[in-house]
């Protein structure tokens, strides 16, 4: 009987256990800085993403009456799945591929329109293969036609790079490999390689970051008002269709150098008439790299994700032959290139503009279409709040092919310069790649003028906020410059909510200034300088200054970008700044596009889900309050639409410096609209949410409730804590801005209160 009455008392005690989960946000941190320790424990995960308790928590579980009225605390330490050493700044140069996978998750919030939604997917699954096509193009352009073509093809260049000596014909005398063909097909294996590193990369990085599987349950009805994706059982495993896309685009890179090679030699074939043999072989190669490309479109658009099951299948024959099969096409044009053509010899450039033009054009073409079908969608259900009206996804799709097209023509046009050091001795590259750098300096003064605007904006708010500044500390001695770094501070936080119409301005201005160098380029067929000649002079100079200064603003700004990539990786105050748009990136599955950067949430929402789930399916009836700062708050709202509705009752969510409605709610409307963070306030114990006006990624939730108390958010915390010396404050207090939530008291008293809500038998309180 004594045994039965411990037992029955270690259960009662057992009952009252809380876990705070704390989840950091960008830029990573230390478990010893999150639990306050400098002694703590990994007690689940590895290297790369684990929970830590403080040493003395380690057994919590077996003494709970050492827990009466406080939480177990543990911390989940996510930053090693976005940062490392400086060698991953190299994803930097995917972030074309990045940029347009954020575009899937931008489309609006349609219910309903099922097909128009797969339709939206699908659009941007093939503007994400156009990208891939124009990456291995520019690598074309770079190893087969300036490296091999042009520079091996003439001997003054040749001559200058002792290197390219054995494939040019003077040099050699003649030899084997310098026939244009063999100088072809042996440039081909850079392009092909650079495929191969990809598809070996994201193969890589699936097992290492988004093998992790989902608990497996039941999915809930889609048909609740208000109910994301986001809590779809498949929606953080999406290996069948990272499969087939990591195979379609595989199979579109190696194509992609098939045709490089093999149309250029078909094309003498056919103007030389002889031997016949060779030009019905080129006939029949070109037939089937049309064949597999036609393919490769049809698995892209064929199916898009499968989120209501968590799905195991592969589709093994297509993953496996499709890529083989190119690779076999690219081995038989490269033989029907290398066949013996006495006659052929290299002159001018091969015929890149053609490539380029197509690519830039269907590229126009699909974000021009995509906008439609986001503007229909939109009307379904229009979102006062979201980004641009629904226009979000278009608009960002066209900055990732802007982007792709800009490193494209920037690596082609370094090389060029490289290569022909005189600028007399080679065509260089195609006079499309040299008319989208030309527009980059009008781009970057439109730019500058909109920056000066929002300033502008930002210094007359900063006018107003001085008198509510002034109000929030009243009763304070005045200090005009404190007073101004407060009210300043706010006022540069609000620029973060003029993001939608930078990206409008940039993307609209990118459309038109793009379509401007196509046609300029096809129809006049020379450089901006050259088709200026014979115009007015002012007209003519600033055609060559443009041409001239886009080239080198190229240059420079690949190099920066590389320099801040590194950065970022090895300073933890870069990656703080960079990693905010970079977080944001990664947080998505790879819906669009196979070889963008791993998402980190496939492997960091399981583990939050595991963790919660575990502790609150406990016998002794457990609870949890998950507590997530900045993009911290973001994983354990995607961690808690995934668990099940008896146990979401059970946990209780705490935010802070978070960005849930001001950025994905506005940007991903379709996920983080007002209906869906509405359902996950109805479906958790209680939400609570911190921010502050100098915060400028944090914001409200604008939520309302009933048991909750009127609202979510809690009204703006101060910041700084204290306007000007007190008996609380000797020192000067800083202005918090993103960080530090946890220094204010108002943390702390959220927080018990949460707490005072999940303990068994203790009244409800409204918050």
């Amino acid at each position: 009987m004594e045994r039965a009455q411990e037992r029955a008392a270690m259960k009662g005690a057992g009952a009252a256990t809380a876990l705070e989960l704390l989840v950091h946000g960008v830029g990573g941190t230390t478990p010893q800085e999150m639990l306050d320790d400098p002694r703590t424990v990994r007690i689940t995960g590895d290297d790369t993403a684990a929970v830590f308790r403080r040493a003395e928590d380690v057994d919590a579980e077996s003494r709970p009456d050492d827990y009466r009225g406080r939480p177990v605390p543990e911390a989940y330490v996510w930053c090693n799945l976005t940062s490392g050493n400086s060698a991953r700044a190299l994803w930097l140069l995917l972030l074309p591929f990045m940029v347009v996978n954020l575009a899937h998750w931008m489309r609006p919030t349609a219910p309903g329109r099922e097909r128009t939604v797969r339709f939206y997917g699908l659009l941007v699954r093939l503007a994400g293969l156009t990208l891939t096509v124009l990456l291995v193009a520019a690598a074309c352009e770079v190893a087969l036609d300036l490296a091999a073509w042009q520079c091996a093809g003439t001997r003054a260049c040749a001559d200058r790079h002792s290197w390219l000596g054995f494939l040019s014909p003077e040099a050699s005398e003649g030899g084997w490999w310098s026939r244009p063909g063999r100088r072809l097909a042996l440039a081909a294996v850079v392009p092909a390689a650079l495929t191969g590193l990809l598809w070996y990369l994201s193969r890589r990085t699936w097992s290492a970051y988004e093998s992790q599987q989902p608990m497996s349950r039941e999915p809930e009805p889609d048909e609740e008002p208000g109910r994301t994706s986001l809590g779809r059982p498949g929606f953080w495993y999406g290996r069948r269709l990272v499969a087939r896309l990591r195979a379609a685009h595989t199979a579109a890179g190696l194509l992609t150098v098939a045709a490089a090679v093999g149309s250029a030699a078909a094309r003498f074939d056919r103007r030389s008439g002889d031997p016949v043999l060779l030009d019905a072989l080129g006939w029949l190669l070109e037939a089937a790299i049309v064949a597999g490309a036609a393919v490769v479109v049809w698995v892209v658009c064929r199916r898009g994700r499968s989120e209501n099951r968590l799905d195991q299948e592969l589709d093994e024959h297509l993953v496996r032959r499709l890529p083989l099969a190119s690779l076999l096409l690219l081995l038989l044009a490269l033989v029907y290139a290398g066949w013996e053509r006495p006659s052929w010899q290299s002159e001018g450039r091969l015929p890149g503009d053609a490539t380029f033009g197509a690519i830039a054009f269907l590229q126009g073409l699909l974000v021009i279409v995509l906008g439609v079908v986001a503007h229909l969608l939109h009307r379904t259900e229009p979102d006062p709040r979201a980004a641009m009206r629904g226009l979000g996804g278009p608009a960002v799709a066209m900055l990732a092919c802007a982007l792709g097209g800009v490193m494209s023509g920037g690596v082609s046009q370094r090389v060029a310069d490289w290569l022909d050091g005189t600028g007399t001795s080679i065509d260089g590259p195609p006079v499309l790649l040299t008319w989208q750098a030309s527009v980059i300096p009008p781009l970057l003064v439109l730019l500058l003028l909109l920056f000066g605007w929002l300033a502008w904006r930002a210094w007359l708010l900063r006018r107003t906020e001085l008198g509510t500044v002034e109000l929030d500390y009243a009763g304070e001695p005045r200090d005009t410059a404190r007073t101004r770094r407060i009210a300043g501070t706010r006022a540069m936080a609000t620029l973060t909510d003029r993001a939608p119409l930078v990206v409008a301005v940039t993307s609209t201005a990118t459309l038109l200034l793009g379509a401007g160098a196509l046609v300029g380029a096809l129809t006049s067929d020379k450089t901006p300088g050259g088709a200026a000649e014979g115009t007015h002079a002012f007209v003519h100079g600033a055609a060559q200054t443009a041409q001239a200064l886009g080239s080198w603003l190229i240059g420079f700004g690949f190099i920066l970008f590389v320099t801040w990539g590194r950065r970022a990786y090895k300073d933890a105050s870069a990656r703080r700044t960079i990693g905010i748009l970079w977080d944001v990136g990664t947080f998505w599955p790879r819906a669009a596009h196979p070889f963008a950067p791993p998402c980190y949430a496939e492997r960091a929402v399981p583990d939050l889900t595991w963790r919660m789930a575990t502790w609150t399916r406990a016998e002794d009836g457990r609870s949890l309050v998950i507590s997530g700062h900045s993009q911290g708050s973001v994983l354990a709202a995607a961690a808690a639409w995934q668990l099940t509705p008896a146990d979401r009752k059970r946990v209780a969510l705490l935010t802070y410096g978070s960005p849930l409605e001001r950025l994905y709610g506005r940007w991903f409307p379709a996920h983080f609209g007002p209906a869906a963070l509405s359902s996950l306030h109805a479906e958790v114990d209680c939400w609570r949410n911190l921010y502050r006006l100098t915060d400028p990624i944090g914001g409200p939730v604008h939520l309302t409730g009933d048991d909750c108390g009127p609202e979510v958010d809690r009204e703006a915390l101060k910041d700084p804590l204290a306007y000007g010396r007190t008996p609380e404050h000797p020192l000067p207090a800083p202005i918090l801005g993103h960080g530090d939530y946890q220094a204010d008291p108002a943390f702390a008293e959220e927080r018990e209160r949460l707490l005072a809500r999940l303990r068994p038998g203790v009244p409800g309180q409204r918050v």
